[in-house]
């Protein structure tokens, strides 16, 4: 099996794991990063005698494409530049990451793409209520590691698997996903990563009459700036901070008042997803949130009795893998790994390529 080196970059941070030829993982975590070219920097020093077969990196974005992953060429990556306006904030980070490793190594580098997952949408969950002349939909997002949780229900879950599942992927980008038979038919985010539930810095969705009265008073840059840097838990908070654990830790009522409104919006999204689907048979909880915040899922979870939803308060603190109160329905922790779906997808597209030649 080739050495595959597997980039997961984000608008302020670098995370990559080299998965080595004899089963070894090594992990390289950059976190608040001004500028995430310095990351890159770091990764290739700290690599050092390191060398990839294959480069793989999420992307936030593809576009229309239903594949999962891409070999980029000069082709791709032109069509990668022109659908950058879909995800501003990730997109030119995910592009940067390419074009520094193409100077380090020379081997393939792929492309993984968080939208693909979401190609089993179902029509009623792709339309937006807007004209179809306009072209525009639902893609959902976080979709790398949406396929890495269900790819591990089965041996969690057993049959059950394949039922009603509501994932929770919370973090400083925050989305859910109701899967069936372990597959995406309905997500939280929409056109863009800026939609749904709300975030760090983005707000979920909002009334479109707050986004008209915002057009007249600000620029396209200026009010792009605002929709990804300046909203959610930030603004909630009056500027405390957009970091959960930062705001957990404050006795402020302000930083109070953005995590009641974050776990409120995310149980209304869970019981919403509920509904459509008539009832959920499992939750799961993922993402650096998700994972570490046992307060914010209690709250979360709090009011879903009535849904089976109950958490074992000693596994909740504990922050076990199976969180449910005896007899309750399956809530769990599955820790986000899309490093290790983009070294999956990469090993299956660069198979399938060997099988074509």
């Amino acid at each position: 099996m080739p050495t595959i080196l597997a980039i997961n970059s984000g608008s302020s941070s670098v995370k990559a794991s080299l998965f080595a030829t004899d089963g070894t993982r090594l992990d390289f975590r950059y976190a608040h990063l001004r500028d995430p070219r310095t990351g890159f920097e770091q990764l290739f020093r700290d690599l050092t005698a390191h060398k990839p077969d294959i480069v793989g990196h999420r992307f936030v974005h593809g576009g229309e494409i239903n594949e999962p992953a891409r070999l980029v060429d000069d082709a791709e990556r032109a069509r990668l530049q022109n659908i950058v306006h879909l995800a501003p904030l990730h997109l030119p980070g995910n592009l940067m990451g390419i074009e520094l490793c193409s100077r380090y190594f020379a081997v393939p580098q792929i492309a993984c793409f968080d939208t693909a997952f979401h190609s089993t949408l179902p029509e009623l969950a792709k339309r937006l209520p807007i004209p179809q002349a306009l072209g525009l939909r639902r893609f959902g997002f976080h979709g790398l590691n949406y396929a890495w949780i269900a790819a591990q229900l089965p041996a969690l879950l057993g049959a059950a698997a394949r039922g009603k599942i509501v994932v929770a992927h919370l973090g400083s980008g925050a989305s859910l996903c109701l899967l069936e038979n372990l597959q995406s038919v309905d997500t939280s985010m929409g056109y863009t990563p800026a939609g749904g539930i709300t975030m760090g810095t983005r707000s979920g969705d909002l009334d479109p009459g707050v986004m008209l009265e915002l057009a007249k008073r600000f620029d396209a840059a200026q009010l792009s700036d605002l929709v990804f840097h300046q909203m959610g838990l930030l603004a909630l908070s009056d500027g405390e901070s957009s970091e959960m654990s930062q705001l957990l830790a404050s006795t402020s009522a302000q930083a109070q008042f953005a995590v009641g409104y974050f776990c409120r919006q995310v149980r209304a999204g869970i019981g919403s997803l509920a509904a459509k689907a008539g009832g959920i048979d499992a939750l799961v909880f993922s993402g650096g949130i998700g994972e570490n915040a046992a307060a914010i899922r209690a709250q979360i979870c709090a009011p879903l009795g009535f849904l089976g939803l109950e958490l074992d308060a000693e596994a909740n603190r504990a922050g076990a893998s199976r969180l449910e109160r005896k007899g309750g329905k399956p809530v769990l922790i599955i820790p986000a790994d899309e490093e290790a779906m983009i070294r999956q997808l990469c090993q299956k597209h660069m198979s399938a390529q060997s099988t074509i030649l």
